[in-house]
């Protein structure tokens, strides 16, 4: 069957959007433009405004003919398609935003470190292929990184300026980016070396020389971030009510308005105190506190810490298969230690331990990037204390909760493998992890929503015991916060100190985890609310569907067709799972 009109334009957008963003594509796994970096000349910013305004000229061109066929109906068009362009549009007027505003290349100086280090990085994060040809595309991303920042300084010297707290992100970001392009580059390049290819002497030697004109360019980067840049810094971080609907409307598709998002977050937060009261009256625990006191205490040895991810990863899987929760797809997935080469830049980076798989081009195994034991001086036995903190803080509960069920079992790693068997085009590749956020805003309630969902599911059919089940209530009050947050700040009614503070005093962050988050709020609105908003969006959908469906309501069958959806908007999903639409792929 020939394309749709529709499909040529979709094909159009995402061979744009690739090209547009080649570090994304690394991540998505589409490898024609690993060799680049974004194009931050004064015309190549021009052209991909100009595309984008293109592909929505062309959209409102393809509804004004659909609109006019004078014989008969007008075909039909196909549900999941008229889903694809309607995120597609949305992505783009999104964009369009960022790239005029001072929350991207003209006034966040993140974009860009992120986009650089990461660029590199993501050559090296899975074995996508060979490693001589990831290496020659590293060499080529390294030595176009001292015009890609001189041209970011270039659009942050015109912009309106950055929050001192978005530059200091850009310092720490510099650091590890340093911390990556020395001791860690040297030691890709000696694997390289040791591939005995009879390029591989010279590649090693490419892979140095431009590692360091790499890191002469981020240090004359952080120099200027640290003086110059400084000189220009704004308080104000708010995109402005506008601009929060926009990404509200159309990009997570949700009817609620930013004032009634927060103010359901702010009764929620309310009644989930009430039930964490009163859960920890059940189990005799002074308060909260004790309950997380005795969760730490709850650990592996050192010799048994690897281990152990394996073990609760393999006793929830079987939980979720014993009672038939959803298909499992088949996507081995391999706990491993962060390798040595980026364990001393990771602290400085967006370095996930769970980064998505790229949508194509997956190896066999994914490997999952836990936290490495603490190590001595030269390598020896660590400090006592020291691994005793490290073991109370990776305690069975976070990796049960985090690791396994949140991440890299029954939600995100499940939620992944169905995405990417859907019909769904921009499904499959929306929440991708790329060098700061998913590829499209539009994954996140699906993305998040769902592997909220699911530990909350798994909660529900006996994986977590009764001290879990209190902790687990307490996240959902950190959910509630940022959907606060979200809104609170964008639309000028918070300032990022007034959201450190929300969070220390709701959600008993500490001082450097509140910062970070509400640092990390302020760059991305609506990139908050979509956690609350998508888990009680797919709990409200199963309430109605049970309600319609009676005993005719299958449990499994609706988390599979919810999932064969892919990573778009859930209240979009619901639509298709509603009208018979949704297509599920992994049982396949």
């Amino acid at each position: 069957m020939p394309e749709s009109p529709t499909q040529r334009w979709l094909d159009d957008v995402l061979d744009v959007y690739m090209r547009d963003r080649p570090v994304n594509a690394t991540f998505i796994g589409v490898h024609d433009h690993d060799h680049a970096l974004p194009d931050l000349t004064e015309g190549g910013m021009g052209d991909v405004a100009a595309r984008m305004e293109g592909h929505l000229a062309r959209a409102r061109r393809l509804e004004g003919e659909r609109g006019s066929e004078a014989d008969g109906d007008p075909p039909r068009v196909d549900p999941v398609e008229a889903v694809d362009r309607s995120l597609a549009e949305g992505f783009l007027r999104i964009s369009l935003w960022e790239h005029g505003s001072g929350h991207h290349q003209r006034g966040n100086p993140t974009w860009a470190t992120g986009e650089a280090v990461f660029g590199v990085l993501s050559l090296f994060l899975s074995d996508f292929g060979p490693l001589e040809v990831r290496a020659d595309s590293a060499v080529r991303r390294l030595e176009g990184i001292p015009g890609f920042l001189a041209h970011a300084r270039r659009w942050l010297q015109g912009g309106p300026g950055s929050h001192p707290r978005w530059t200091a992100r850009a310092l720490d970001e510099c650091d590890g980016a340093l911390a990556f392009l020395g001791d860690g580059l040297e030691l890709l390049a000696h694997t390289v070396e040791e591939t005995g290819t009879p390029s591989a002497p010279a590649l090693a030697g490419a892979l140095r020389r431009a590692g360091s004109r790499a890191a002469a360019a981020f240090t004359e980067h952080r120099v200027w971030l640290e003086t110059e840049h400084l000189r220009h810094a704004r308080e104000d971080v708010a995109c402005g009510p506008e601009i929060l609907d926009l990404h509200i409307r159309e990009g997570h598709h949700l009817p609620e308005s930013a004032g009634e998002i927060a103010r359901y977050a702010r009764e929620e937060m309310l009644r989930v105190r009430g039930e964490i009261e009163e859960l920890v009256a059940t189990l005799g625990a002074g308060s909260f506190h004790d309950v997380l006191d005795r969760l730490r205490r709850r650990h592996p040895d050192a010799d048994g810490y690897l281990d152990r991810y394996r073990e609760i990863w393999e006793t929830c899987r079987e939980i979720a298969l014993d009672r038939n929760l959803v298909t499992w797809p088949d996507d081995p997935i391999r706990y491993r230690p962060r390798p040595r080469w980026a364990r001393a830049a990771a602290p400085h980076l967006y370095f996930l331990f769970y980064r998505s798989p790229a949508a194509f081009h997956r190896p066999p195994v994914h490997e999952y990037l836990v936290a490495p034991l603490p190590e001595g001086e030269d390598g020896g036995p660590p400090d006592p204390e020291v691994l005793e903190a490290f073991l109370e803080a990776h305690h069975d509960y976070v990796i049960k909760t985090n690791h396994v069920i949140h991440h890299g079992g029954v939600g995100h790693h499940v939620q992944n493998g169905h995405a990417f068997r859907g019909p769904s085009r921009i499904g499959r590749i929306a929440a991708v992890d790329c060098a700061a956020r998913i590829a499209m805003h539009c994954g996140g309630t699906m993305a998040e929503g769902w592997a909220c969902y699911a530990t909350e599911l798994m909660a529900e059919h006996g994986a977590l015991d009764p001290l879990e089940v209190v902790a687990e209530r307490a996240s959902r009050i950190r959910m509630c916060c940022r959907a606060v947050v979200d809104v609170e700040l964008h639309s000028g009614r918070m300032s990022l100190e007034d959201a450190a503070r929300f969070y220390r005093r709701e959600a008993g962050m500490p001082e450097s985890a509140s910062w970070s988050e509400a640092v990390k709020n302020s760059m991305f609105p609506g990139g908050a609310l979509m956690y609350l908003m998508g888990t009680d969006g797919i709990r409200a959908l199963r309430k109605d569907m049970e309600a319609t469906r009676g005993d005719a309501f299958d449990l499994p069958a609706f988390h599979d067709g919810l999932l064969a959806n892919g990573s778009i908007p859930v209240t979009l999903a619901g639509t298709l799972l509603r009208s018979g639409s949704s297509r599920a792929g992994a049982r396949a």
